[in-house]
């Protein structure tokens, strides 16, 4: 997996929160390919902050 490649951001890849903030989506996750561990609202690989962990990554 080539984590320096560059991800195009398309329709439905993000959004804005009430307070501001560009939250990346599942579809966006998914796109990369990849847990980045920064506990991300949307992580599709079911990674555990408190943990430090993977848990059981949605439909994979």
């Amino acid at each position: 997996m080539d984590r320096s490649r560059k991800i195009p951001i398309e329709e439905g890849d993000t959004y804005t929160s009430p307070e501001g903030f560009l939250v990346f989506t599942e579809q966006y996750h998914r796109k990369r390919g990849y847990c980045c561990t920064s506990g991300c609202k949307h992580c599709p690989f079911g990674y555990d902050k408190g943990t430090g962990r993977i848990r059981n990554a949605k439909g994979h």
